[in-house]
């Protein structure tokens, strides 16, 4: 990566180095010298400032840093918006980069035609105003009709595309697993999941590929389903390359109050490991009762099929970013970094997100696997269905998903060697 030291990031500040550091580091990170821009539609819930659509598709139209400079090779040639809210900024973006409105999915993959005319599809079902389930608040984003639609016109068509699907795949495991069925069966490259994965850790971590994992802990933060996606991600993708691989989970627990003490003391989360993963969060708060107390917060409790046990606290009131901290064998201290996201536009991490779908297109083959999101979506499904039943533990044989980790550069470990500002 160019080279940014410490006196200069910090001279800058954490959020403008970032963005700064993206484009000027293009080369370096993997990105490759400007090729033959690939056509891609977009398929959206709503498209206003800061949205998902606006941080991944306006990178693709205005740059890394949205700010007209370099960005992906693709080039959006069309956008379908399911909602058009105030704010929208579809509408005026069409005006200025001379991409097609498509008043349907089709549309915007064959542009009114009978044939496919884009090299990839992005589906983008996050933000927007549709419902919640009535007994477990669960979001129903329209990821699976986005995907059916995306589908039918593949069928129709007679040819497919990579599709990315921005974050978990459904609010429903159900649907999650026919849509990656699906996928297999049509044999089309299939990419999903959060920006956290792909975002910057600190310190640099990776585990070592067949690492052998006693203990893993994630400290999250923000809504227990909307950011608890984001925290089980960062802990997948971390914990996914121990010895074996991933092989699923067997049961999922989320407790609340005062029974996230009660699950530490029973041994069902590590006070060792949350101390390690604190000291990596901004500022390394300090634990107390005050988060379990007056806060929205939980644990989700995971056994692991192959013997591992480990957890996602989502400790509101006293986290604001991600970190994690992994006991492996044979080492005394646990090893621990933060995940850190820039928390201001243009949202560099999502950058990665945009680099994945390009180099998934290109290649053909997805850049990781989307068994980790399939994965995901399955855990805070029953995350959300142990909330609904006052913490009850649910059997999950269903999740018995088994894969190996990529060894794709941006899958597992941070997109440079940035030496972050200390909080």
């Amino acid at each position: 990566m160019t080279s940014l030291n410490r006196r200069d990031l910090l001279k800058a500040g954490l959020s403008t180095a970032l963005g700064a550091a993206i484009p000027a580091a293009s080369s370096a990170l993997g990105f490759a010298p400007a090729r033959e821009k690939l056509p891609v539609a977009a398929v959206v819930t709503v498209y206003r400032k800061n949205s998902h659509a606006d941080v991944i598709v306006g990178k693709i139209l205005e740059g890394f840093q949205q700010d007209g400079g370099k960005g992906p090779d693709l080039r959006l040639v069309s956008l379908y918006t399911d909602q058009v809210p105030n704010g929208d900024l579809s509408r005026e973006l069409a005006d200025k980069h001379g991409f097609r409105l498509a008043k349907s999915i089709d549309e915007a993959i064959t542009l009114g035609t009978d044939k496919m005319q884009v090299a990839g599809v992005l589906s983008i079902g996050e933000h927007g105003d549709y419902p919640f389930t009535p007994d477990t608040k669960q979001h129903q984003y329209p990821r699976r009709r986005f995907f059916d639609e995306i589908v039918a016109t593949f069928r129709r068509c007679g040819k497919v595309v990579p599709v990315f699907n921005d974050k978990h795949l459904s609010y429903r495991w159900e649907d999650a697993r026919v849509m990656v069925e699906t996928a297999k069966k049509m044999n089309f490259p299939f990419l999903a999941g959060s920006s956290v994965p792909v975002a910057w850790r600190e310190p640099l971590l990776e585990l070592p590929r067949d690492c052998e994992i006693e203990a893993a802990l994630t400290i999250g933060y923000g809504g227990l389903e909307s950011y608890g996606f984001h925290a089980i991600e960062a802990h997948q993708c971390m914990i996914e390359r121990r010895r074996g691989g991933e092989t699923g989970v067997v049961s999922v627990q989320a407790v609340t109050g005062d029974e996230i003490r009660k699950a530490e003391s029973a041994g069902l989360w590590s006070s060792e490991l949350f101390a390690a993963a604190l000291k990596q969060l901004p500022g390394a708060p300090q634990d107390s009762d005050q988060w379990i107390t007056k806060n929205n917060s939980a644990a989700y409790l995971l056994q692991h099929r192959d013997g591992l046990k480990s957890a996602v606290v989502m400790a509101n009131g006293l986290a604001r970013s991600q970190a994690i901290a992994v006991k492996l064998k044979g080492r005394a201290e646990p090893l621990a970094a933060c995940f850190k996201l820039q928390n201001g536009t243009p949202y560099g991490h999502f950058a990665y997100l945009v680099h994945a779908f390009e180099e998934t297109i290109r290649s053909g083959r997805v850049a990781y696997p989307v068994e980790r999101t399939l994965l995901t979506t399955g855990i805070l499904d029953r995350v959300m269905q142990s909330l609904a039943q006052d913490g009850r533990r649910l059997e999950s044989p269903e999740l018995a998903v088994t894969y190996q980790p990529s060894d794709w550069p941006f899958a597992n470990h941070p997109q440079s060697t940035l030496t972050l500002p200390s909080d």
